[in-house]
């Protein structure tokens, strides 16, 4: 008897993610399209909305166009039922956003505060979170989690950062976070939280090659339909392959590595002007100085996507805080460069512009909490 009890609990747990997975995926929907599609007796259905209801997960406002009968009452999930934030660390200042169940980012800011491995500054870092909570209005039991995104690796049980030379923030521990901040925390490298993101926004894609292009060059890999991690958390780490053994230091050390060409830092570096005020002058009283530095940043770029692409052979996303600047024509230029010297042709389908900019990772990162949700989304 408690055997079928617990049958009959399993069949109808399923049967209400069955309805709400059916109408996160179609966004509006109507009954009658649930039943009809999902196969499911009417009052099967209506049960099951009426509970989703009942718990806040779905609305149902408005009404489709007639098509001779009675209109349909339009059925939508609760974009905002639950949020994750996600914070993306840099050297000088951090991005915070909040992101829906769509992934979509609802509200973001930059705080600018220096990193410093102290307690000041990580109790800063939480009062600043909990404004930002605060100033938006957001029920804490709207949110999720917080996932933060920091520039270095991260240890394989995500509890610290292993390698962190830019920031300085080797040792930096995700108990400096989940201790200040009364919610679930989550730590992740960058260059991950990127490629998470442009997963979520390409789900097509089961193999991806991520260009970072912030300040500092960073990469990731997917391959099946997964962030590849590696032995040591080290995989897509493009900006420390050498192109130069002779070339400009990195700050890892080592010459000629290809952060010293495609990171942001680079591009000021050489320009000796702020990205904005860059392609401000490239694209409205371009000298050939100016036209010069933006070719040989193409064409370093270029240099990696083609020999990397050998490697795996996939899309190209570029993504990041530059991705914004690059324009149509610095496309087909990278794909001209790219196929100078490759025997295998890769076509402009194949070369793609991420649309989030410098918030990329943090957005990217607060996906672990909207996954973990929507994995279990009526539990």
């Amino acid at each position: 008897m408690k055997e079928k009890r617990m049958t009959t609990i399993t069949l109808k747990k399923m049967n209400r993610d069955k309805v709400y997975q059916y109408i996160y995926q179609q966004k509006e929907t109507s009954k009658l399209q649930i039943v009809q599609d999902l196969q499911m007796g009417l009052s099967t259905v209506s049960q099951n909305l009426n509970d989703l209801e009942t718990s806040g997960l779905i609305s149902r406002n408005g009404y489709f166009e007639s098509t001779g009968g009675r209109k349909a009452q339009i059925i939508r999930i609760v974009e905002d039922f639950r949020i994750s934030i996600g914070l993306g660390i840099l050297k000088d200042m951090f991005h915070i956003v909040a992101v829906n169940l769509y992934g979509d980012a609802i509200a973001t800011e930059t705080i600018s505060l220096p990193y410093k491995n102290s307690d000041a500054y990580y109790n800063e870092l939480a009062e600043n979170v909990e404004q930002f909570i605060s100033n938006h209005q957001y029920p804490s039991e709207k949110i999720k989690g917080i996932s933060i995104a920091t520039q270095g690796i991260i240890s394989p049980d995500g509890t610290s950062v292993t390698y962190g030379a830019i920031m300085g923030n080797t040792h930096m521990q995700l108990s400096d976070f989940s201790s200040r901040l009364p919610y679930p925390c989550h730590l992740e490298h960058d260059s991950k939280s990127a490629a998470e993101l442009e997963l979520w926004n390409h789900p097509q894609f089961d193999s991806a090659l991520i260009f970072l292009l912030n300040s500092n060059l960073g990469g990731a890999i997917i391959t099946n339909h997964t962030v590849h991690q590696g032995n040591h958390m080290r995989s897509g780490l493009f900006e420390h392959i050498c192109i130069d053994p002779h070339g400009l230091k990195c700050y890892c050390g080592k010459h000629g590595c290809l952060e010293t060409c495609c990171s942001a830092n680079a591009l000021i570096s050489a320009s000796g002007m702020p990205v904005k005020d860059f392609f401000y002058r490239l694209h409205t009283e371009p000298s050939p100085e100016i036209q010069q530095i933006w070719k040989d940043y193409l064409d370093h770029l270029a240099f990696a996507i083609r020999n990397l692409n050998l490697i795996i052979d996939s899309p190209v996303i570029i993504s990041g805080y530059l991705a914004p600047y690059f324009r149509q024509s610095d496309i087909l230029y990278l794909l001209e460069k790219i196929n100078e010297h490759s025997v295998f042709q890769m076509t402009e389908d194949q070369l793609l512009l991420g649309n989030h900019g410098q918030y990329t990772p943090a957005i990217g990162a607060a996906l672990y909490y909207i996954q973990s949700f929507l994995n279990c989304e009526t539990k």
